[in-house]
Parts: structure tokens; C-alpha cells; sequence
């Protein structure tokens, strides 16, 4: 499938896929910016994409996550295919520190840097959902067990 895609600054790095196979493309961070409050840094990509209608763009973190100190804020971030703005992730440091002193907040050193691959876009198709109204739904073996109720 083409997707056009747009550099929004000189330094961006299109997205591509490390092996051969892989479901993400890795995306690279041009910017790195922590929030004023400190509550999050956010990385900025450069890129801006137009993704076909019926399809939608996932923003992941990449499995080096558990080396640094980011949690991806919205754990999965959603790109719909009217979006057109700068593609960005923006993370929680669970090392995040405030020095009442200097009044500026520290990120924890394990954070990424500018031009390290910072997370994956997956582009997918999903279905047009139509809801249809009913007092009944069909029996099934789970029932309305959740919450671990498939075992332990």
C-alpha cells in the first residue's frame, strides 16, 4: 500500500521497517521537549502522513522501552486518517524530578535522545462499525466473565 508522507522539517527520518517482516515501521525523535508542569516529555517525529480512508495508524513504544524510564502516555496512540499534524509521543518519566531550588524539572537519564528510534507506527484497516440494538446477546463459553476470569 503507497502512503504519501511529509517531511515537516529537514531532519525527519521516514519511517521504515528494521527487518524484513515486521509489522512496525520505527520512527526517529527530531525533537524532545518536556512539558512545563513536567509532567511529560513529548518527542516530535517531522513527519506528517495521510492515511488512506478505512484505515487507521497505531503509535506504539518499541520493546527498548523497558531500558529507559517512559511509560507511553496513552499506551497506544491513534492516528486517524483525517489527521494531517506532526505524528509525536509523548511519555510519563517515572524519573521525573522537580528542583524546588532551580524550579526546573530533571528527566531521568534513561530517556531517549534526539535521533534514537523513540516508537512504531502500524498502519491497519478496521471495519465501519453500524451498531444494531438488542435486548439479547448470543450465550458463549465466556459469558460475562473479565477481569481474569479465563484462568490465572
Amino acid at each position: 500500500m503507497q502512503v504519501l508522507i511529509k517531511k515537516l522539517h529537514p531532519n525527519a527520518v521516514i519511517p521504515s521497517y528494521a527487518k524484513a517482516g515486521d509489522a512496525g515501521m520505527d520512527m526517529v525523535a527530531i525533537s524532545a521537549t518536556i512539558a512545563e508542569n513536567g509532567e511529560y516529555v513529548e518527542y516530535g517525529t517531522g513527519i506528517s502522513v495521510e492515511i488512506p480512508e478505512g484505515h487507521v495508524g497505531l503509535i506504539f513504544a518499541r520493546s527498548s522501552i523497558s531500558k529507559t524510564s517512559l511509560i507511553l502516555s496513552n499506551h497506544v496512540g491513534v492516528v486517524d486518517s483525517g489527521y494531517r499534524g506532526e505524528i509525536k509521543f509523548r511519555f510519563k518519566d517515572t524519573e521525573m524530578q522537580y528542583n524546588a531550588y532551580s524550579e526546573i524539572y530533571y528527566c531521568g537519564e534513561t530517556a531517549y535522545e534526539v535521533g534514537d528510534k523513540i516508537g512504531q507506527l502500524v498502519i491497519l484497516p478496521y471495519p465501519q462499525i453500524e451498531w444494531s440494538e438488542t435486548d439479547e446477546l448470543s450465550d458463549s463459553n465466556r459469558g460475562d466473565g473479565g477481569f481474569g476470569s479465563t484462568g490465572k
